[in-house]
């Protein structure tokens, strides 16, 4: 595939990662959200600002420094291209990155709250662990950003973070397992919140992580 090719297919691949957050009723009523998705070494592919009726041909091509090479970013958008940037930085094997403020995540980061795992969903589509929060600073502040790397370099194997008072951010091998990331998450967080009105959510058994991944197997093999 030439390297035209390979861009177009991961622009369709965020815009229908885009449509498929809508669709699972996990936006915020604003619809504010960021996707973007790794091209190489250098460069990824990220949303401009609104997501709502996104086109393939609305992303820009942005440098792994923050630069903007193709395309245009709105100034909102704009600053948040560092917290795209450090998880490709970090996370070699990371290919696409989501921010959302979906309303249900977004209460836990608002009371500073890890998320706990304690829905299957969560262990399936890639994080069996608690969702950290890192702790606030200005949004694609250097503060921020910072504070991003250095839960990722604590927690190597989580595929999430929750930004204190402002949203989260997950991340996959791709654009379509980080948007069923994304809704896990959600519906974890929905979870955890409606259980308190039953004496609070319970923690999974010891080994359900390697049960589920056995079960896993067993179905793809």
């Amino acid at each position: 595939m030439t390297s035209a090719g390979m861009a177009q297919e991961r622009a369709e691949q965020v815009v229908a990662a885009a449509g498929q957050l809508f669709a699972a009723g996990v936006m915020s009523h604003s619809g504010h959200a960021n996707l973007s998705a790794r091209l190489d070494g250098e460069r990824f592919l990220m949303s401009p600002g609104s997501v709502r009726d996104l086109a393939a041909d609305q992303l820009a091509t942005i440098g792994l420094d923050g630069q903007v090479l193709a395309g245009e970013m709105s100034p909102s958008a704009a600053e948040v291209i560092a917290m795209h940037g450090v998880v490709y930085r970090a996370r070699p094997q990371v290919g696409a990155v989501i921010h959302t403020h979906s309303p249900a995540a977004t209460a836990f980061a608002v009371a500073h709250r890890p998320l706990p795992c304690r829905t299957e969903p969560l262990l399936r589509f890639g994080q069996a662990e608690e969702v950290p929060v890192v702790p606030w600073g200005p949004r694609g502040s250097d503060v921020s950003v910072r504070g991003i790397a250095a839960i990722l370099a604590e927690r190597s194997t989580t595929s999430a973070v929750l930004l204190a008072n402002h949203g989260l951010l997950a991340f996959g091998p791709d654009a379509a397992a980080a948007a069923h990331l994304v809704v896990a998450i959600e519906e974890s967080a929905e979870a955890e919140l409606a259980a308190r009105a039953l004496g609070g959510a319970v923690d999974f058994p010891e080994g359900a992580l390697e049960a589920v991944r056995a079960s896993m197997a067993r179905v793809t093999r």
